[in-house]
């Protein structure tokens, strides 16, 4: 039986994936849930109410800290006019508020709205090369993809506005990115904290990466250390707490392609429907601790 209350030395962080809906194509992507009827959730805003005010209920008591709610897709930032208004919502129900993004909708006019919800602001960014791109598809159906001179422009431009603002640069290796070279990406963006993560097969294995290419890349960005986390695949098994589009808590299948739900959030309440999943707190936990993996030097 998983128990919502079991001890966490972090910050609990709440996925709520608002949409599977998504600009670009990357090869790699997850966000490809079991299909539904149901529209996305965030479209209304008295459920999106009731998602939030069950979800703050239950996880507010884990650890001392606010839990943060991040959203997340698909490209959040697709559903602007829903999402800007349930962040606020989520800060006045007691959330602390991330974003992950793929940063192709992050004009100035955005950013400015955006930087005042924000404790954090995460970023996917997984090649510097055109051709790379290209090759995962990260880009639009126009062949278009993100700037990221400007880009980091619209970071400063958050920074500015929100000085407590954090940044999450999120790294996802495939065998087509396998031998970039990040280190001048990421010290352009200074980030906080960049996450490297191993392309986790959940949907489907093109582009997975090799046994020697994933160690590879993590030792080439050895000066990078300071700010680096590691996800090899076990390590995101278990270890995050996902609600998909509809409003259902969801889990990776340790070994094999697909996930498991819970029943809907707002007909059984958070707590019974967290139960219904797995998720381990110790796995949680280790994200937070983990800047090598084995084999890399």
């Amino acid at each position: 039986m998983n128990s919502i209350y079991r001890a966490s030395h972090h910050p609990i962080v709440i996925n709520w994936h608002v949409t599977e809906a998504c600009n670009f194509r990357c090869r790699y992507c997850y966000a490809e849930w079991q299909p539904s009827t149901e529209k996305d959730l965030i479209n209304d805003s008295a459920k999106t109410r009731a998602l939030l005010e069950s979800l703050y209920g239950a996880f507010r008591k884990m650890v001392p800290s606010r839990p943060r709610l991040n959203f997340a897709g698909g490209e959040p930032l697709l559903k602007e006019k829903h999402v800007l208004p349930a962040m606020r919502m989520a800060r006045e129900i007691g959330f602390d508020v991330s974003l992950i993004s793929n940063g192709s909708r992050l004009d100035q006019r955005l950013t400015a709205a955006l930087a005042p919800e924000l404790s954090l602001l995460g970023l996917s960014i997984d090649a510097e090369s055109p051709e790379v791109l290209a090759a995962i598809r990260r880009q639009d159906k126009r062949g278009l993809q993100v700037d990221l001179a400007d880009l980091a422009q619209r970071v400063a431009q958050a920074r500015r506005i929100n000085p407590n603002l954090q940044v999450k640069i999120n790294t996802v290796v495939c065998s087509a990115n396998a031998q970039e070279d990040l280190t001048g990406v990421i010290r352009a963006f200074a980030p906080e904290r960049w996450k490297v993560l191993r392309m986790l097969p959940a949907i489907g294995r093109s582009l997975q990466v090799s046994d020697d290419g994933f160690p590879a890349f993590i030792a080439r960005h050895q000066s990078l250390a300071s700010v680096m986390t590691v996800e090899d695949n076990d390590d995101m098994v278990g270890s995050y707490i996902m609600i998909d589009p509809t409003g259902r808590f969801f889990q990776n299948r340790n070994g094999a392609p697909g996930y498991d739900y819970s029943p809907p959030i707002c007909e059984v309440g958070a707590r019974a429907a967290f139960e219904r999943i797995g998720w381990s707190s110790f796995k949680f936990n280790g994200r937070y601790q983990r800047p090598l993996i084995k084999g890399a030097v």
